[in-house]
């Protein structure tokens, strides 16, 4: 792993660089990732509101306009994922989030038995639900493009009706609201996890509680 701010220890791992006592989990360019997206999916959301809740488009108007928004914020969305990938710290999480560990599995089953202790619920980096949840999104959103052409671009796949696009765009859409929902509510329940993706950096303590696989004792990243 490339070193910044911080030391590299002899076998290779890299410490944590630090600021004002505390621990840097985000570098700009996962956060200028997170916040882009975060904001265009917003979009997307707000502007299919305008088109399918009746009082909220009789409200709005300009029909033609917010589907144009809808559409190219919608083509727009994997634009900030596919410009961090020029980050070589963005392209290591996206390594962390793509590997499942045995102590994630353990995560998981504390997590259904609704266990508080941190000791049962180990974590790297990032813990098992926030990995599952963006493996999730993005397929999500890889299917809500896909549909969204088919509804746009109509022929573009004679085997596949438009009328079939429409249901399953819909329909995602709004599973996609409610996990988003749920989401933001787990962000607004943690202040330091919001701290951290604002300004980069949390607290050892918190890192300690909530990702004792990421940075142990010792302060080495591990996962």
């Amino acid at each position: 792993m490339r070193s910044t701010a911080g030391s590299t220890a002899r076998t290779g791992t890299m410490t944590a660089p630090e600021r004002d006592g505390r621990i840097r989990r985000f570098g700009r360019s996962q956060r200028l990732v997170h916040r882009s997206t975060g904001w265009l999916m917003l979009l997307c959301l707000v502007t299919a509101a305008c088109l399918y809740l009746g009082p909220v488009a009789q409200l709005v108007g300009r029909r033609h306009l917010v589907v144009t928004v809808h559409e190219w914020s919608g083509i727009l969305l994997p634009a900030p994922f596919l410009l961090g990938l020029l980050s070589a710290e963005f392209r290591a999480d996206l390594r962390r989030l793509n590997r499942f560990a045995e102590y994630d599995r353990q995560w998981l089953r504390a997590a259904r038995r609704r266990l508080p202790s941190p000791q049962d619920r180990p974590a790297g980096k990032f813990n098992a639900g926030q990995k599952l949840y963006a493996g999730w999104i993005a397929g999500a959103v890889l299917v809500m493009m896909s549909t969204g052409l088919l509804m746009w671009f109509v022929g573009l796949l004679p085997f596949i009706s438009r009328t079939s696009a429409i249901f399953v765009h819909d329909v995602l859409a709004w599973v996609i609201t409610v996990v988003l929902i749920g989401h933001i509510r787990k962000a607004y329940a943690d202040p330091e996890a919001r701290l951290g993706m604002r300004t980069g950096y949390v607290s050892r303590s918190w890192a300690d509680r909530n990702h004792s696989r990421w940075l142990p004792k010792s302060g080495r990243h591990v996962g």
